[in-house]
């Protein structure tokens, strides 16, 4: 008798930095989202897909959820609400000092979907705090089942991952079984730079910048890439190139080195900075950047 072949979309949702990107990464045993200490670094659904003999669990890894306060706030919370719309299965993500706030997450209000409650981040819980914290959510989130992970350390992801393979309907693969994303290589080339940038600057720099793939040629011994680094106003272009191009050269030597071991092969990346001004406020621009369809 043949195992039944289980496969589905699991949504990893949650407010801004409390974990949902590491986590994704984790599961999935590869680094495809960014990954920093600041909030709101994931801007795009990505899905990242993990497969077995007897399964296939597609993960979408989610902006942050906030109150939108211009356009490309909204299309980050398009993506979101796309997400769950498709889900099998949410796992909604709170970190371990987390409080319920009906703002948040009114997105889950009316869904039907089975929810999984993921506490991160309790390597840094004191005494009773997990227990504690398990009680205080049982009460205010309608959720199938708690875990409680700690995606930096990886603690309770078998535990998780067994739980998820569980509550996944049988269905046959929906993508071949060497996939491991639906994103292409020029995505995560662009990704690559914006977590680099997103790394070495402070303020409004990375918040205001997005990175556009001008050329990519994958040649026999090298991937020759073409970036276009877009900001919103000169002062920006002057803070992101640095003095005498420094600061541009660091970014850039950073994301080579990062694309040569994601790609496994020579990179020759050639960066170039932009002025789009007020571009996250202007539809026109986020569909350029792939925001709205």
């Amino acid at each position: 008798m043949s195992i039944p072949h289980k496969s589905g979309f699991v949504s990893i949702v949650g407010r801004p930095n409390v974990g949902k990107s590491s986590l994704m990464n984790k599961l999935v045993g590869e680094n495809l989202s960014i990954i920093t200490s600041k909030a709101q670094t994931t801007r795009h659904r990505i899905m990242g897909i993990l497969n077995g003999d007897d399964f296939q669990i597609v993960y979408s890894d989610t902006p942050g959820i906030l109150e939108p306060k211009y356009e490309l706030q909204e299309a980050m919370m398009g993506f979101v609400k796309v997400s769950l719309d498709d889900a099998d299965l949410i796992l909604l993500i709170v970190e371990l000092g987390e409080k319920f706030d009906e703002v948040s997450f009114e997105l889950l209000k009316n869904i039907r979907t089975p929810i999984v409650l993921v506490i991160n981040k309790i390597d840094l819980a004191i005494g009773s705090q997990v227990k504690d914290k398990i009680d205080y959510w049982k009460n205010l989130i309608p959720a199938k089942e708690i875990i409680t992970v700690s995606a930096k350390d990886a603690i309770n992801i078998d535990l998780l991952l067994s739980t998820i393979k569980e509550n996944l309907p049988e269905h046959p693969a929906y993508y071949p079984k060497d996939n491991l994303t639906d994103r292409s290589e020029r995505f995560f080339a662009a990704e690559i730079i914006r977590e680099k940038i997103f790394l070495n600057y402070s303020q409004e720099i990375p918040y205001s910048s997005e990175v556009g793939i001008d050329t990519f040629k994958d040649e026999e011994d090298i991937l020759r890439i073409r970036a276009i680094i877009y900001v919103e106003r000169d002062s920006q272009k002057g803070i992101l190139i640095g003095k005498g191009g420094s600061s541009l050269k660091k970014v850039g030597t950073e994301a080579r080195e990062s694309m040569e071991s994601f790609f496994g092969k020579k990179v020759f990346l050639e960066t170039h900075v932009k002025v789009a001004e007020n571009w996250r406020k202007q539809k026109l621009k986020l569909r350029q950047f792939g925001y709205l369809g």
